[in-house]
């Protein structure tokens, strides 16, 4: 991820999860702006959905979507993505347009790329 960093601090993901949320069949995006020129995104996947192996294809998977489409989000969020179960079974193309469409409910996509 070249214009973003990994949130790794419990304390601002409790932050985050006390904002209003934006909810899709697969995922569900927090978000809140954080002062700086970078985002920092965070995924999480609970014990629910799975053994190691399935919670980790779909952490990948979620952040090769934030990867390839990093330049449509704007600058100087925190993101939070949390994987629901129906996550497991979406393709990647649904993924992708779920996490885009979350993005502009939430108003954390650039103005062109809307």
């Amino acid at each position: 991820m070249r214009f973003s960093s990994s949130l790794k601090l419990n304390h601002v993901f409790r932050r985050l999860y006390r904002t209003s949320g934006h909810c899709s069949r697969a995922l569900v995006l927090y978000a809140r702006r954080n002062g700086t020129d970078t985002n920092r995104v965070g995924i999480t996947v609970s014990k629910k959905l799975g053994h190691a192996v399935v919670r980790n294809r779909v952490r990948r998977r979620i952040r090769e979507v934030y990867r390839l489409n990093e330049e449509q989000f704007a600058q100087g969020w925190d993101i939070v993505m949390v994987a629901r179960s129906r996550a497991i079974g979406c393709s990647f193309d649904e993924l992708t347009k779920s996490c885009l469409k979350l993005a502009a409910e939430a108003g954390i996509l650039r103005e062109g790329s809307r």
